[in-house]
């Protein structure tokens, strides 16, 4: 505490120190908040990156991550998918869908790499493979989109 070393320094008859003692002090401090601030900027990042790839993050991001962001992300997507599932009943709702309103209810995809088999609401089984093109619901596909395996055609 800046006022322990100020006492000391003035029991000790070295009184000029305090000036130091004080300026180290606020430095100290300043350099607490700067932390802070940047620790709590990248949170907001980490919190946002759920919500752009979902719940799984590519592994060039996840290579930029220590462990304790990870663990905070996980922990992040737990909550979250533990909120989701309680609202709008048995389900759930996913409510990292539709994000931008939608200007129509299906689009054009194209498959950027292999990913198998994609059912779709009306049990409708297609084979996403790689440079395939595909008119689909857009709320099946805009979480595929955000991990990279869809890419929304724009004609």
């Amino acid at each position: 505490c800046v006022n322990c070393h100020e006492s000391e320094a003035k029991t000790e008859g070295k009184s000029e120190l305090i000036p130091t003692i004080k300026f180290r002090h606020c430095c100290l401090l300043r350099n607490q908040r700067c932390i802070t601030a940047y620790l709590y900027d990248r949170l907001l990042r980490i919190r946002a990156l759920r919500w752009e790839y979902g719940s799984v993050l590519p592994t060039t991001i996840r290579f930029h991550m220590c462990a304790e962001e990870l663990e905070w992300f996980n922990q992040y997507k737990k909550s979250l998918a533990t909120y989701m599932r309680s609202l709008g009943g048995e389900e759930g709702l996913d409510i990292t869908q539709d994000m931008k309103p939608p200007k129509s209810l299906y689009i054009e995809v194209r498959c950027l790499k292999d990913h198998g088999e994609f059912e779709i609401d009306d049990g409708t089984v297609i084979l996403l493979k790689k440079n395939s093109q595909h008119f689909l619901p857009r709320w099946k596909c805009e979480q595929l989109i955000r991990q990279g395996v869809l890419e929304h055609v724009i004609s």
